[in-house]
């Protein structure tokens, strides 16, 4: 595990310096868990392998897209996708890993800290070593260690995501709101005026549990790394911890925003869905969400020009507010599948910069590598000043081990619940990353 945690570590200047380099060039139900079938039918009625890909619902526009792309360039291979909840990927199709079963490709998750997470499947031998792939030379320094282990490449992924406020710009212009706010009292001020105007601010949909994290995601930049960018590092020595730090305060400005009554009633009880729909259709005036789920908002909006994002300010210094952005949900190749050599072809072809692009442009991402037909989603663009030197990677991407996740998403909700305290929930935390 020590081993594991060293070549998992991610060097934040290189990150933001690496960050700053882009920004100046510019989760269905569960698939069956059955062994692949190795052929299908062409067309012309000839053999052709089937691969199956079991991903999670914010990879579904660029994969069914990709896919299509692939089927045209090899017709001898079909790509055949499905997907499911991201808290299913993490318990069944991990176990489908461990048992043996997996599809031929499936979801991954960058860094570590999670079940699905790259460190952690690479590291038991259950993914297939991508690095003699081309496309694989270009990944920036600052963001290797989210695609590799041990010096060798085991994820693809499209580019980056940022997480901030998803807004409906017309809720704000009716209710009299100008411009995003650009610090903590300007935030809290436009919730009350949302507030007052009877339209609930921010829609939390915490029945989900990967939503539950990305409040204190968008808040602890602010609160946390701001003020000490070497925490991680601090916190890997066993130097700090989440009691004590900056995850006191950006808990109880999540918190603060419940008790003002600023989400929606039982957020427990809601789910992804409905937050997208409370966002998209009016009801709610913003989500707390990570970019690459904007697309989703916008299918659900009567016009998808009304949504858009702005950066969550966990400061009133606006030069403390900091961003999260890290590597995307992208994909790997089972170590163990029938069909692998197929199937590190296709996340070859997926590596091109063209597919790069299109992936990147189907989740509002900024691409891994960017060339002039590469684009960043005007709803982002607010983001790319932070991204020079103002943030960090998503924070359970550094997280020792894929205990820390859960724990989170159950003591928040035990928080909004008003089941548990920060203290309790903050010491359940660290006993998950001590172990």
């Amino acid at each position: 595990m020590t081993d594991l945690l060293h070549h998992a570590r991610v060097s934040r200047g290189q990150f933001l310096r690496m960050m700053g380099g882009l920004a100046a060039a510019t989760l269905a139900t569960t698939a069956c868990s059955t062994r692949p079938d190795t052929t299908a039918t062409t067309g012309g009625g000839e053999a052709a392998t089937e691969l199956k890909f079991i991903g999670v619902a914010d990879q579904k526009t660029p994969m069914d897209e990709l896919a299509a792309a692939y089927r045209k360039a090899v017709p001898a291979v079909r790509v055949t996708a499905s997907y499911a909840p991201t808290d299913q990927v993490q318990t069944s199709l991990r176990t489908q890993l461990g048992a043996g079963n997996a599809p031929d490709l499936h979801v991954v998750y960058p860094g570590n800290g999670s079940a699905m997470s790259m460190s952690q499947i690479a590291g038991a031998g259950l993914l297939a070593d991508l690095s003699q792939q081309a496309w694989t030379g270009t990944i920036p320094a600052g963001f290797k260690p989210a695609f590799q282990l041990d010096g060798k490449t085991y994820l693809y992924s499209a580019g980056s995501s940022v997480i901030g406020a998803v807004y409906n710009k017309k809720v704000f212009e009716q209710a009299g709101i100008d411009a995003p706010p650009a610090t903590w009292t300007e935030f809290l001020g436009v919730c009350e005026k949302l507030k007052k105007a009877g339209v609930t601010p921010i829609a939390l949909g915490a029945q989900t549990p990967w939503v539950t994290q990305l409040i204190t995601y968008a808040l602890v930049p602010s609160t946390v790394y701001a003020k000490d960018p070497s925490f991680d590092d601090k916190q890997l020595a066993g130097q700090a911890g989440f009691a004590g730090s900056g995850w006191q305060q950006a808990m109880e400005m999540y918190l603060e925003l419940q008790k003002r009554g600023y989400f929606n009633d039982k957020p427990n009880g809601t789910t992804f869905e409905q937050q997208t729909s409370m966002v998209a259709t009016g009801k709610a005036a913003m989500a707390i969400q990570v970019s690459a789920v904007l697309p989703d908002f916008r299918k659900a909006a009567s016009s998808p020009d009304d949504l858009s994002m702005f950066p969550v300010p966990g400061a009133d210094d606006p030069a403390q507010v900091w961003i999260p952005a890290g590597v995307v949900v992208g994909l790997g190749a089972s170590a163990k599948g029938r069909n692998v050599e197929q199937a590190k072809a296709f996340i070859d072809f997926l590596g091109r910069q063209e597919n790069v692009n299109a992936w990147a442009k189907a989740i509002a991402a900024i691409p891994l590598t960017q060339d002039a037909n590469s684009a960043i989603d005007p709803a982002v663009e607010s983001f790319l000043p932070f991204t020079k030197d103002r943030a960090v990677p998503f924070m359970d991407q550094r997280w020792p081990n894929a205990e820390v996740q859960p724990v989170h998403f159950a003591v928040v909700q035990e928080l909004l619940a008003g089941d548990s305290t920060i203290g309790e929930a903050l010491k359940k935390m660290d006993e998950a990353y001590r172990k």
